[in-house]
């Protein structure tokens, strides 16, 4: 039996594979900083995207979505700031935050799934 971190790194990398099929470049796994946690980093269009990657086996806890909630959203935006500091991104770069969510093995993908927190 996989603990909870193998078990989400095999849903990021298909979640990276997923998104590619759609036209996502992907930047970047996993980044970790002391703000938080992105799962994914890519470019789609010219937006830098900024992904939570969730799945659930059954909705006993919920949908996938769900549990981004606004702690999680607010973690992933400092996240992103610092990223973009330290990437020395410009402020002009669009960005958005996008949520993939798995369950059952079918992929849902919400763009734009929520605006940017302090």
């Amino acid at each position: 039996m996989k603990n909870n971190r193998a078990v989400g790194a095999d849903y990021e990398q298909k979640a990276a594979q997923y998104l590619e099929t759609l036209g996502y470049r992907i930047l970047e796994r996993n980044f970790r900083c002391r703000m938080g946690e992105i799962d994914l980093i890519a470019m789609e269009g010219r937006y830098l995207v900024f992904l939570e990657v969730k799945y659930r086996t059954d909705l006993r806890t919920g949908t996938p979505q769900e549990a981004v909630n606004d702690r999680k959203q607010k973690k992933i935006c400092r996240a992103a700031s610092y990223y973009c500091k330290i990437r020395r991104i410009s402020t002009e770069q669009p960005c958005r935050f996008d949520v993939a969510a798995c369950r059952a093995e079918e992929w849902t993908l919400i763009r734009n799934a929520f605006d940017y927190r302090e």
